[in-house]
């Protein structure tokens, strides 16, 4: 049965899955990147990036296993890029070159309407400016049967998660301490909307919590 899932999102110890104050030098925010440290250093991370070597073992596994059967995704305008406002042509394509790593329709939330933008290895990109719900009625339509995976950011992940749509979480906690940043649960009940942890397993580099709705 396909779901609507959250995979290899990575957060820190004290609760933020991004840093502050994003920009074009700090994609993930100030010391973003530290929470991804687990995932960059991956045999799939590196394959995915057209690279050799990386690591193996249980990161490498759970790096993996989080593109499985993925249909489609949703990303915030912010995973997108730090453009703001109205967009400027087509000149910004995203953090990821000529070939994203995502091989499916991703649905991108914004307030700006834009044309579908085609990449190459599979990925078109699709601007939805009608609201999550929307997004995810086509996110699910794409998927054809597969899994819907919510990429982020930590607002998007909030809002689907308040409102009981998601159906499984992965969640990679670096041993990391942001002090600032983005909090991820802050404010959000998980227990009373059914959301259970149901597996822990420690990795080299993150301990892998995996989150399912009753």
């Amino acid at each position: 049965m396909s779901k609507v899932r959250v995979a290899a999102f990575s957060i820190s110890l004290d609760g933020f899955g991004a840093g502050p104050r994003q920009d074009l030098n700090n994609p993930l925010g100030v010391r973003g990147f530290e929470l991804h440290a687990w995932f960059m250093d991956t045999e799939a991370f590196k394959k995915m990036h057209g690279q050799s070597g990386g690591s193996q073992g249980i990161d490498n596994d759970f790096a993996g296993q989080s593109f499985d059967n993925v249909g489609a995704w949703i990303l915030g305008r912010n995973m997108f890029g730090p453009v703001r406002g109205p967009w400027e042509g087509d000149s910004w394509k995203g953090w990821w070159g000529d070939i994203p790593p995502y091989h499916t329709p991703v649905f991108v939330l914004t307030h700006h309407a834009r044309p579908p933008l085609i990449m190459e290895g599979g990925t078109t990109f699709y601007f939805v400016t009608d609201g999550e719900e929307s997004a995810l009625k086509q996110a699910k339509e794409a998927a054809a049967g597969k899994d819907v995976r919510i990429g982020g950011g930590v607002s998007v992940i909030r809002h689907y998660l308040s409102v009981g749509q998601i159906d499984e979480m992965h969640l990679a906690f670096s041993p990391v301490l942001l002090g600032e940043g983005e909090p991820l649960f802050s404010g959000i009940d998980l227990a009373r909307l059914g959301y259970t942890p149901s597996r822990t397993v420690p990795g080299q580099k993150a301990t892998h919590v995996l989150i399912t709705r009753l």
